[in-house]
């Protein structure tokens, strides 16, 4: 079978081809972190920006580790496809929105020159929550710094960084790890730097949300068959997609609000909203659903417990939620029939990885502001209940798996374990939590028997 590029296009059918000729686009945006959920989100977005507004709207992708996903790109002359899975069918479509891939080590001139060149006028960053603690200068957040740094010596125009990762003010958290590199680079220049990025770069703060599920092999075989050609890089999504901006840049940008992005003054309600009810509902999902022997969410949803829980969950947090956001009800009533979707193969040991960094966000502040007023936290005791079973021998990747490990091996008993646990994550206060810790040890034997009680 032929490989998916350029000159496979005209043979593909007209309802799968892209949206732009990807000929005509040129590179103004920036795109650090070239995975699924940047393919499947902010390019679609970029793509129908540029195809409705007939600006030439290019993204060059880069990607901080996986130069084999540089590789397949090039050979596809940067084309993939999205296939929208819904019940009722699955119809991929190639996108053209970019202009260029690259791998940060081993083209890191050829990044720098694009960070520093005047017609970047906005870059943009999928590189997950641990990506912002990773500060040196060989990381994503050190070559940023560098390229801006750069940028600002030579008086090149002003530029939009906008982080697309499922952080807290994420705007704010990347402003201040890359103001972080630069004031610490040692540079006599540096103080000057800083005041001229001030002036010239723009952090806004954002909410993504498309569930975006690995690809497996059967996704590679129906994608060939659907399009005739091969593609070595598709990804598939829901079918609801949202991206939420703060209004707040220092250059040109896509006008994505022509494909239903938000240009708001404060994403803060709809970030909050987002983070705790369908992060977090997704983060207790998973290591609760692993326990009970289901593989996706629709797995765990079609369980009777899925879907109480979620909504248990949601309205448990809902009271930690600012004004001037979703209603906290209708969203969870959106978010069980997101996630009941038979279609989405969205694996929950995706979802659980990196878990010691995700509960920290998603569960922590909400469960800290709930104790501290009295309430009653019954659904984040059993979802810290499901992370903590999930981090003794089930494989998932962690960041601080040793860290994790090492609390298992000390011998004790399960109250000291979650203690343990818990001051591990930067939780010390809830790890005092007498209350709190027999709530999370009482739902582990169920746990461990595969049962979810709720």
């Amino acid at each position: 079978m032929d490989r998916l590029n350029r000159a496979a296009l005209g043979a593909l059918p007209p309802a799968s081809r892209p949206r732009v000729d990807p000929t005509e686009l040129r590179t103004r945006i920036v795109h650090l972190g070239i995975g699924a959920f940047h393919r499947a989100h902010q390019a679609l977005y970029t793509e129908s920006a540029a195809a409705r507004s007939g600006e030439p709207w290019g993204i060059a992708a880069v990607a901080p580790r996986s130069a084999a996903t540089v590789d397949a790109l090039r050979a596809q002359d940067c084309l993939y496809s999205v296939t929208e899975r819904r019940p009722e069918d699955d119809v991929p479509r190639v996108v053209g929105a970019l202009t260029g891939a690259y791998a940060l080590g081993r083209d890191g001139a050829l990044v720098h020159a694009l960070l520093t060149d005047p017609e970047v006028t906005v870059v943009t960053l999928t590189i997950t929550e641990k990506g912002y603690r990773a500060a040196g200068p060989d990381t994503v957040i050190g070559h940023l710094a560098a390229g801006l740094a750069a940028r600002m010596r030579s008086g090149a125009a002003p530029v939009s960084v906008v982080s697309c990762d499922n952080t807290a003010d994420n705007g704010a958290v990347l402003s201040r790890a890359v103001r972080d590199v630069v004031r610490n680079s040692g540079r006599p220049d540096r103080e000057r730097i800083l005041d001229r990025m001030a002036e010239a770069v723009a952090f806004p703060a954002t909410v993504v949300d498309r569930i975006v599920p690995a690809t497996t092999p059967g996704d590679l075989t129906a994608t060939a068959t659907a399009l005739g050609v091969h593609d070595a890089l598709p990804v598939s999504g829901e079918p609801y997609r949202q991206w939420v901006l703060e209004d707040r840049f220092t250059a040109p940008r896509p006008p994505w609000e022509l494909d239903g992005a938000l240009l708001v003054p404060d994403v803060a309600p709809y970030q909050l909203t987002k983070l705790r009810l369908l992060n977090g509902s997704h983060s207790a999902l998973a290591p609760l659903g692993i326990a009970a022997g289901s593989t996706t969410v629709a797995d765990a949803m079609a369980e009777g417990w899925g879907e109480r829980l979620v909504k248990a969950l949601c309205a448990e947090v809902a009271p930690t939620l600012p004004d001037g956001g979703p209603d906290p009800a209708r969203y969870a009533d959106d978010l069980v029939a997101r996630f009941r979707n038979p279609a989405m193969k969205h694996l929950l040991r995706q979802i659980a990885a990196d878990g010691s960094l995700k509960i920290t966000e998603r569960w922590l502040p909400a469960l800290r502001a709930l104790r501290e007023r009295g309430a009653a936290t019954p659904v984040l005791e059993l979802a810290l209940a499901g992370w903590v079973n999930l981090t003794r021998g089930h494989g998932i990747p962690d960041p601080a798996q040793d860290a994790l490990t090492a609390c298992w091996r000390t011998g004790a008993d399960d109250t000291a374990v979650v203690r343990a646990l818990l001051t591990t994550v930067g939780a010390p206060d809830l790890a005092d939590d007498s209350a709190l810790v027999t709530a999370v040890v009482r739902h582990l034997p169920a746990l461990r028997a595969g049962h979810v009680d709720i």
